[in-house]
């Protein structure tokens, strides 16, 4: 494939053509799987009061405007989770969606403003669950691309392989030489100078004005990511409670959260956790988040008060996202996102 030719270059889309029509036997596949397992799709609305309450993540921002001429702010949502969460607190117990998501100030080979999210939740499921639904996903992609090996560039991961298990802690100690809990506190505060202080004796670089969530970022990003789901999928578990906005924290350890992330070819395919359901709790995060986007980034986001008020309907539930784009790029062994998009964006 040429990228220097537009998308809509008749030889270029006949090159990438296979991989669409993969993309969308992987589609169809995944579609009739969840059917299968009594999952009921829904499609929520794209447009939202917030785009999602995390620090660093970015919306698009729009105007509805009202018959009477009367605008108000809105969103592209970053997520359908806020609405598939209060169809569950509706009455709902197995979802699904395939929801365009947008997401600014994000472009590269593994992302694009525009991207498919397949997001699912199971009510009375521990978050466990949800990973046995990632791996038979990911195999099934596989299958339907014809091949038994997931492949980023030279990286290569087999999705039928038992899969690797293991802690952030355990991952920050094994390929950065880091003890990251003793940079929690019991009660899920962080201390950003005993951090520091790992990132020097390992000779990793940060600001004097770095977070704590900064440095952790910069860890993972350069030392960990990189070596999780090479052979095999890691299953990446039991996240910082600071690194974890909307999960449960662990039974009996405040500082660490029932959330997981999936690996393959040291690309990150999808998030999960045990969902957290106080919406006491819930708003004092979110107002924490909005305080720390707006000190980095000058700006913030509405909280979405119906959705705090859904939360105290929520039942006990589990759900996860998966990065539909990402699964198809790694079972054609595509290289960059656009080439697994029917329409990239320009």
């Amino acid at each position: 494939m040429n990228p220097a030719r537009p998308w809509w270059d008749a030889q270029r889309h006949a090159d990438r053509r296979p991989i669409l029509l993969a993309r969308n036997r992987i589609q169809s596949a995944l579609r009739v799987w969840l059917a299968g397992a009594g999952f009921t799709e829904v499609d929520p609305a794209a447009l939202a009061i917030s785009p999602g309450n995390e620090a660093h993540l970015h919306g698009f921002v729009t105007q509805a405007v009202g018959p009477d001429g009367t605008p108000r702010p809105m969103y592209l949502h970053t997520s359908p989770e806020f609405a598939m969460k209060k169809l569950l607190a509706a009455g709902e117990t197995q979802i699904h969606a395939f929801a365009h998501v947008w997401r600014n100030r994000e472009r590269g080979p593994l992302h694009s403003p525009e991207f498919t999210m397949l997001e699912w939740y199971r009510v009375g499921a521990g978050y466990e669950r949800l990973m046995e639904d990632t791996l038979t996903l990911a195999r099934l992609a596989a299958t339907e691309a014809g091949t038994r090996t997931l492949r980023y560039r030279d990286r290569l991961c087999d999705p039928f392989a038992e899969p690797e298990r293991l802690t952030v802690a355990e991952a920050f100690r094994a390929h950065a030489g880091i003890d990251l809990l003793a940079s929690i506190r019991a009660d899920g505060t962080t201390d950003a100078a005993v951090l520091a202080a790992g990132l020097d004796r390992i000779g990793l670089r940060h600001a004097p004005d770095d977070t704590w969530s900064d440095m952790f970022s910069r860890v993972l990003s350069d030392r960990v990511e990189p070596r999780l789901g090479l052979g095999r999928v890691t299953i990446f578990d039991h996240y910082p409670a600071a690194e974890a906005a909307l999960a449960r924290r662990v039974p009996g350890d405040a500082r660490l959260a029932e959330r997981f992330e999936v690996y393959a070819c040291g690309v990150e395919l999808a998030n999960g956790f045990a969902e957290l359901t106080d919406p006491a709790e819930q708003r004092q995060r979110f107002t924490a988040e909005m305080a720390e986007k707006a000190r980095v980034y000058g700006n913030d986001y509405p909280l979405d008060e119906d959705f705090l008020a859904a939360l105290a309907l929520m039942p006990p539930s589990a759900g996860i996202a998966l990065g539909f784009d990402r699964l198809v790029m790694l079972a054609t062994a595509a290289p960059r996102i656009d080439d697994v998009l029917w329409a990239p964006v320009p």
